[in-house]
């Protein structure tokens, strides 16, 4: 098996609004309808640095449309926060449902109200899509980003990477948002490949094969990666920009987040093999005490995520990553001995 030792990837990014963001980075998804904590909160607590958040919500809201467009609103009052900022387009609300959107006025929306990367409206292809399904949806989203180029005026757009369970047909994607002329490339519909049973191996061929293709420079951004567990596997084959909303939803689930897997008992708690950290397991109950109360359970998770990526970034500095990998493995492999983690990652590494 051969490991990979110091991912190449720059190490931040200047965006067209002269913001810097520090690579790695995970961006919590911040969606103000659901949200227990403010944005100020997340960044003081939990040491966030930036957020994503769908603007497709923002935009069907009449009001909120609006206050955006002709009262000068911008993102950064929104949030309440001056940090660099990505939005989604509605991408997987019509993937859902049917959307009326035009794909170009969705993204003149994300551009004029502020955000430091705009999402085009992709295509997301699930793993159930044949070939020729996943190079249609390709097509469609590829003609939608070249459509949607010029229309960043002040933003960096992402060039979304589809092709579904087909990596070959993710290569010739990724071949042609190079020629359209994209310097963000986002990796999309691997969610669901994504299993509790933490199978990595394609996915993580995927990102390599991508980090291979577009070089050093560009942002490799695997959409709705959240779990602290694979992110240093992720970040190994290259990728370096990560997103999810799973701090709240593993909390609402009564998941407890660790960096060797995520919990749904406090035994291992409640015997200190485990101890936490973070400003909410750090109160007078403990780490036990969390579990109860999917408030704290949701700083919990978001502090565990964030404090993976500060962890990574510190192996990248001292060249420690390969070490790192390993103490995940075996205390993931000790903690769930049916897990596919170290299994899939060999095969990964080995194919």
């Amino acid at each position: 098996m051969s490991l990979p030792r110091h991912p190449t990837f720059a190490r931040s990014l200047v965006t067209p609004r002269g913001r810097t963001v520090t690579l790695p980075v995970f961006l919590p998804v911040y969606e103000a309808r659901s949200a227990l904590y403010s944005p100020a909160e997340l960044m003081a607590t939990c040491g966030a640095e930036a957020f994503i958040l769908n603007a497709f919500f923002l935009y069907r809201d009449r009001a909120m449309r609006d206050r955006f467009r002709k009262q000068g609103l911008t993102l950064q009052e929104y949030l309440g926060v001056d940090c660099p900022t990505m939005t989604d387009s509605g991408a997987f609300q019509g993937f859902r449902q049917r959307v009326v959107l035009d794909p170009r006025k969705i993204v003149r929306f994300q551009d004029t109200i502020g955000t430091d990367i705009v999402s085009p409206l992709d295509l997301v292809t699930p793993p159930g899509d044949g070939r020729e399904k996943a190079r249609e949806k390709a097509e469609v989203t590829l003609k939608r980003i070249a459509q949607a180029l010029p229309l960043a005026e002040s933003s960096l757009l992402a060039g979304v990477q589809q092709g579904g369970r087909f990596p070959d047909l993710r290569r010739w994607c990724t071949e042609r948002l190079l020629e359209i002329g994209v310097q963000y490339l986002a990796v999309g519909s691997l969610v669901p490949f994504f299993t509790q049973n933490h199978d990595i191996a394609l996915a993580c061929r995927i990102v390599r094969d991508t980090r291979a293709m577009v070089g050093p420079d560009m942002p490799v951004h695997v959409y709705g990666s959240g779990d602290p567990v694979e992110l240093p596997f992720f970040l190994a084959m290259g990728a370096n920009v990560f997103d999810s909303s799973s701090y709240a939803h593993y909390a609402l689930g009564g998941w407890y987040m660790t960096p060797y897997g995520a919990l749904r008992d406090a035994g291992r708690l409640s015997s200190g093999e485990y101890r936490c950290a973070c400003p909410a397991c750090a109160q007078a109950d403990g780490e036990v005490g969390t579990f109860a109360d999917p408030a704290r359970l949701t700083l919990h998770n978001l502090w565990t995520i964030l404090e993976t990526l500060r962890r990574l970034r510190h192996a990248l500095d001292e060249d420690a990553l390969e070490a790192l990998l390993a103490e995940v493995l075996d205390v993931h492999g000790a903690w769930f001995p049916d897990s596919a983690l170290r299994s899939s990652w060999e095969s990964a590494c080995d194919g």
